[in-house]
């Protein structure tokens, strides 16, 4: 089966380790204060001279209730009136931006995420977008990705219908788990039936693609119990699903210092589980994108991997790669050739930049020669899981074992240990190193070190 993985309990065991997830490169732990507004608008300038066309990420922070698993930037508020002040920041932020865009650079692919972007009423989400259209060359033709991510507990058929109607496409619905005590134990109470309910309507009205999110590691979790979720999600037969391994860092993220610590399944059951949701998504038609994301073989994400034109950026894996991407709203990224820069992660300093008519960059990097090389050879294994050392020196102009040559003994052992095929000619990731891809990518990483694994969670 094309791409399918192979449980090998003994080369989890020894290669499950923290690591990146590599939707940039460097990452975003490499970040620093260095890097300005100016920054930014002068790479967008770089970018409209080119056309370049342009992915664009919309941040909605604010959700009506808290998920105690939840590590994203959001603000809990049962007020609704707070995203107002926010969306009139927001407004700022695109009229400036929009100022260092070039009129025939397209909007190829769109992203709402959050937080809960449906949280906003439909006259805001109305206005959002008249707003963007205005400013940006989004799309009329219904082409482009325009994704959502959407809460089940917060939408309805005339949502479903509004954002269809607004030019959304591709949706995305949280769930996480099925089972009432998981619910309970994680405070997000959600049933079966609310998940149908969105999902018939947007298959209704003709989205393009739906995602199901679904966590393994929660409290009260079992073996058997994820299976039963993971069976009633296959016979809703989503196009997509992403089946996330939940870190516990308590430490890091307040909400989660409310769950019990004792509630958490064991190493071995996380394991059983993942391993049961890929024998079951296997058996359902599936495949295997890469890590922990799964699609029908007519989705386009199993189409550009089969094609060779997958490729990853901030929001994933995305056929859109090759476009620059502009994050707008409080702690997004935006990646801009080799400009990477973030807006301030706490919201009153958003707005209040935003106020006195200034950007809200905040940190970020510019990647250099060998970060674009090691950028080519990461992205290339983790998309396709096959790498030929000519497509790399041709393209980038390098003998790869002089360049690469202190990964080659790490590389050496895998092969040895059957996690990859190290040839004279490439690599090729087999069937037992898929699940484990992060570890191989981490081989070209030059940034790893103990303490930034610290910032990562475990590969499985």
């Amino acid at each position: 089966m094309f791409n399918s993985p192979r449980w090998d309990a003994d080369l989890i065991r020894r290669y499950d380790k923290a690591g990146p997830r590599y939707t940039s490169y460097p990452t975003a732990v490499q970040f620093h204060d260095g890097v300005a507004p100016m920054h930014l608008l002068h790479a967008l300038d770089k970018s409209r001279e080119v056309n370049r066309d342009l992915s664009l990420y919309v941040h909605v922070p604010f959700c009506a209730n808290i998920c105690y698993y939840c590590a994203c930037n959001k603000v809990i508020t049962k007020d609704r009136s707070r995203a107002q002040s926010y969306l009139d920041s927001l407004y700022r932020e695109i009229e400036t931006v929009s100022r260092h865009v070039g009129s025939e650079q397209t909007i190829e692919q769109l992203h709402f995420g959050g937080g809960t972007p449906t949280f906003l009423s439909h006259d805001q989400l109305r206005d959002l977008l008249s707003k963007l259209r205005r400013h940006f060359k989004l799309r009329d033709d219904d082409i482009g990705d325009y994704s959502i991510e959407i809460d089940p507990r917060e939408a309805d058929w005339s949502t479903i219908g509004l954002l269809r109607e607004l030019g959304f496409n591709r949706a995305s619905f949280g769930v996480q788990d099925l089972d009432p005590e998981v619910q309970r134990a994680v405070n997000r109470l959600q049933s079966l039936e609310q998940t149908q309910a969105v999902m018939e309507a947007a298959r209704t009205l003709a989205y393009r693609s739906i995602n199901i999110d679904l966590i393994y590691g929660l409290p009260k979790q079992t073996p058997e119990g994820f299976a039963r979720t993971v069976e009633a999600i296959i016979a809703l037969k989503p196009d997509r699903l992403s089946v996330f391994n939940y870190a516990h860092l308590p430490e890091r993220f307040l909400p989660q210092r409310r769950i019990n610590a004792a509630d958490l399944p064991s190493a071995t059951a996380k394991l059983e589980m993942f391993e049961s949701s890929i024998r079951q998504l296997m058996q359902a038609g599936y495949r295997y994108i890469g890590m922990d994301h799964f699609a029908l073989p007519d989705d386009s994400l199993s189409i550009a991997q089969e094609t060779g034109a997958l490729q990853r950026n901030f929001q994933g894996y995305t056929t859109h790669g090759h476009c620059d991407l502009v994050g707008l709203g409080v702690s997004s990224i935006s990646q801009i050739g080799d400009l990477f820069c973030q807006n301030t992660a706490d919201i009153k300093q958003y707005q209040g930049s935003l106020e006195a008519g200034q950007l809200a960059t905040r940190r970020g990097l510019v990647g250099h020669a060998d970060d674009r090389l090691r950028r080519a050879v990461i992205s290339q294994l983790i998309c396709h899981f096959s790498l030929r050392f000519a497509d790399i020196e041709q393209r980038l102009g390098i003998d790869f074992r002089d360049y690469f040559g202190d990964c080659f003994p790490m590389l050496q052992q895998m092969d040895r240990d059957g996690l990859i095929r190290l040839g004279e000619t490439g690599i090729d990731v087999l069937p037992a190193g898929r699940l484990l891809v992060r570890s191989v990518c981490m081989v070209f990483d030059a940034y790893q070190s103990v303490d930034s694994n610290q910032r990562f969670s475990r590969i499985i």
